[in-house]
């Protein structure tokens, strides 16, 4: 099972962070601080996977990382998940964010936040893994975004009514309406 999914820049900065465990936040800001000094100070042409830190559940656990320009995409994973399914997984969560951000780059990760925790749930939801094809991720997502700018449409809704309220000039149509003449009180008989 998954325990955690962390992306963290060269600098250790953290860019997205997702625990499938609860972890006061400020434990979980020193697991991304370990994790970023465990895997940052590997060699490049070492594996890429290595025992969890005491934090994350030390040797039950193995951290699975793939480092690609300046980010670092790092699994957090216990002993029954495959090393090489995971950084399968990894290659297709970086392909997906590549092919819905055209050339994705760490501000796509900072201002597109919640696109990213999108595409992760549908790779990856309760810490089980729920998709590995990435034309099914990639209809999800474009699903997704056709539902997003039908709700952009209803959305603008009611600025189009004002508009068109505006545009029939109510009040000029209101001082245009001729009303019957009322008999005057003085004529009326009781």
């Amino acid at each position: 099972m998954i325990k955690a999914i962390l992306v963290f820049n060269n600098h250790g900065k953290p860019r997205m962070s997702r625990f499938y465990q609860y972890y006061p936040e400020d434990i979980q800001q020193q697991i991304v601080r370990e994790t970023f000094h465990l895997v940052s100070k590997r060699d490049e042409n070492v594996c890429n996977f290595l025992e969890g830190g005491t934090l994350i559940g030390g040797a039950d656990y193995k951290l699975i990382y793939r480092h690609y320009a300046t980010l670092y995409f790092v699994f957090c994973v216990d002993s029954s998940e495959s090393e090489l399914g995971i950084l399968d997984l990894i290659q297709v969560f970086v392909e997906t964010l590549d092919k819905c951000f055209e050339n994705v780059c760490e501000l796509d990760l900072i201002f597109h936040v919640d696109k990213v925790h999108y595409i992760l749930a549908e790779l990856v939801m309760g810490g089980m893994v729920l998709e590995t094809n990435m034309t099914e991720i990639l209809t999800r997502i474009e699903e997704q975004n056709k539902l997003e700018k039908q709700e952009a449409g209803i959305a603008a809704a009611p600025a189009r009514a004002v508009s068109a309220m505006k545009e029939m000039n109510i009040p000029q149509k209101i001082k245009d309406i001729k009303l019957p003449d009322l008999p005057s009180i003085g004529n009326l008989k009781f």
